[in-house]
């Protein structure tokens, strides 16, 4: 069985290949009454579409979305809502030399393994193309949770972090990197160029956090809300880790340092700290939620690496065409989406349990 679909109460399934004539998603569960339109969708996928700078792939697709069902009168209607947008910049030729080989630390091994074949045009299924989908049904979950916002960014390139004491929201928009640090943001355009000119490609971390997510979504042990979180963020295609919070470096932490203090409030307890990144015990504590995803580096690359073909034998491969050099940079909208899908999920499903 392949799963395609994610989400228990607000559910939703993406379709289609990165060079199939279209893709989408259907986003079922979602309440009826909700102001709709395609205008509030394509600002989101806007942001994610490729060729926008140099420091992405350079496939002109406008990704404008439609909505062929689940609306009426410019609200939903409680009915699957279907959304499309259409490929319109393939160049399937590109990919001629992926017939023949596997690029390493792509998917494509593994995917022929699996299926005794493969659609080699862009990697189908496992191109990030697939995330335009996912971004769709995000802009359509944010419509459910309007009391909490969600912003993301990319945090570090190539090993190359922002500085926190530099961080400013308002230029996360300002530049081609999602980068919320002007400094940095100055440094990646020379590491990303000349990655971009090496034929090589750069990892990067995006960061996202939820802000207004009241305290209670999120179930114990097999319903956590970091652990849905979790599932969602690591299936994005190219995402290789995770962290809630601070993750990993709570481990380097002993009790008092990775304590969330709280002092009394005038409307419940007040947080000095947030180390748990706003789930405790896989429920919303009220403070921001914070998550951390590793993106690696795109392995379609022009750098000759190692490799076997389908017959097993021993070359080398180079894969042309249009690639991103960092694919995290794209990642921003794709994170911002998936933690939508997850919290308007869980307020459902708080709701369903809770009143």
């Amino acid at each position: 069985m392949s799963v395609n679909t994610f989400g228990r109460l607000l559910r939703f399934t993406t379709w289609g290949e990165s060079h199939g004539p279209a893709l989408g998603a259907v986003v079922d569960g979602c309440p009826p009454g909700l102001a709709i339109s395609e205008n509030k969708i394509q600002p989101f996928l806007d942001a994610r579409r490729p060729g926008q700078s140099k420091f992405t792939t350079q496939r002109q697709e406008p990704d404008q979305v439609r909505i062929l069902s689940g609306t009426f009168e410019g609200q939903t209607t409680g009915t699957p809502i279907s959304l499309m947008i259409e490929n319109v910049d393939q160049r399937s030729k590109d990919y001629s030399e992926v017939a023949k080989a596997y690029r390493p630390g792509h998917a494509d091994y593994a995917y022929d393994a699996k299926y005794g074949f493969r659609d080699y045009r862009g990697g189908g299924r496992s191109s990030a193309r697939e995330t335009a989908a996912r971004v769709a049904a995000g802009a359509v979950a944010r419509l459910v949770i309007p009391e909490v916002v969600v912003i993301g960014w990319v945090a570090e390139i190539g090993g190359d972090a922002i500085d926190p004491a530099n961080f400013d929201a308002n230029e996360i928009g300002r530049n081609p990197f999602f980068c919320p640090d002007p400094v940095a943001a100055v440094r990646w355009e020379k590491l990303v160029d000349e990655a971009r000119l090496a034929g090589s490609s750069l990892g990067a971390v995006v960061e996202c956090v939820a802000s207004g997510v009241p305290v209670g979504w999120g179930a114990p042990i097999y319903g956590k809300l970091d652990a849905d979180l979790a599932s969602a963020m690591m299936g994005i295609n190219a995402v290789k880790g995770i962290e809630i919070g601070d993750g990993f470096a709570a481990a380097r932490l002993n009790g008092e340092g990775n304590a969330d203090p709280m002092r009394p409030g005038n409307a419940g307890p007040v947080f000095t700290a947030n180390h748990a990144g706003g789930i405790a015990g896989g429920i919303s504590t009220g403070q921001p939620v914070k998550v951390r995803v590793a993106f690696k580096p795109t392995s379609s690359i022009l750098t000759p690496v190692e490799t076997i073909d389908r017959d097993g034998q021993a070359t080398e491969i180079r894969t042309k065409g249009r690639h991103d050099p960092c694919v995290g940079i794209r990642g921003v909208p794709v994170v911002e989406a998936m933690m939508a899908l997850v919290l308007a999920d869980h307020k459902l499903l708080h709701r369903g349990q809770c009143g």
